[in-house]
């Protein structure tokens, strides 16, 4: 398996190591079946995809084999942004059938933490996604790692979420504080729950570290249920 060098350092600081140790562990209370785990948001910017690789790293540093799944096969932004290197075929080299499931599978320099990136940009990835190649390299992974972490679109912008939802145990939705209006986070739930996705909870993400009500980090937690957003 070949190795990926991840130059922009995944941060470590205390806030954001305890932020996620509570996300890594009310993730465990949802259930040991919740294995295959989606992230979404509403809109992009939202920091979904850091999300997802922060819970990854996070839960490998706990001992758990897991792997960071990016399905943005529309605009992902993670090789860009953390400035990896060492991608020889992706994801969507895999499903177009220009690339085996072992060629897209990564080790990185952190232990126990496996990544599958997006790849080049596809011009059907609804098709891509619901596909058969999609649904085995799903059934292969959820066999071979403790955790898979899937970051997907947008719910809110495209469909994809709803269509990789079909392989997951559960989805998390992360929302930007003060910018995205509350009915635009409860419609993207009702969807979830529309195609039969079960929603685990959310994410609180870039909250305002200068109000004292909000916990003094990054990421201000994970809930489990949406009673309230059931209608």
């Amino acid at each position: 398996m070949k190795q990926l060098k991840i130059q922009k350092e995944i941060k470590d600081d205390y806030a954001t190591t305890e932020a996620f140790n509570t996300l890594k562990t009310n993730l465990a209370f949802c259930g040991e079946q919740n294995r295959v785990i989606m992230v979404t948001s509403t809109l992009p910017g939202e920091g979904k995809s850091e999300v997802s690789l922060y819970l990854a790293h996070a839960l490998a540093e706990n001992g758990k084999k897991a792997l960071y799944l990016d399905c943005d096969i529309r605009k992902s932004v993670m090789i860009g942004k953390y400035k990896i290197e060492g991608v020889d075929k992706a994801l969507t080299h895999y499903l177009s059938g220009q690339a085996t499931m072992d060629d897209i599978i990564y080790s990185t320099e952190y232990d126990n933490m496996y990544m599958v990136l997006a790849g080049p940009v596809a011009p059907n990835p609804t098709e891509l996604l619901d596909s058969e190649e999609f649904r085995k390299l799903v059934a292969k992974v959820r066999g071979e790692y403790d955790y898979v972490i899937v970051d997907v679109p947008p719910l809110g912008v495209v469909i994809d979420a709803a269509i990789v939802g079909k392989y997951v145990d559960g989805a998390i939705v992360v929302v930007e504080q003060g910018t995205i209006r509350k009915r635009m986070v409860i419609n993207v739930i009702k969807q979830l729950k529309r195609s039969n996705i079960n929603v685990l909870g959310a994410v609180l993400n870039k909250i305002d570290e200068t109000n004292s009500s909000y916990y003094s980090g990054y990421y201000k937690g994970y809930y489990k249920e949406y009673g309230e957003y059931k209608n």
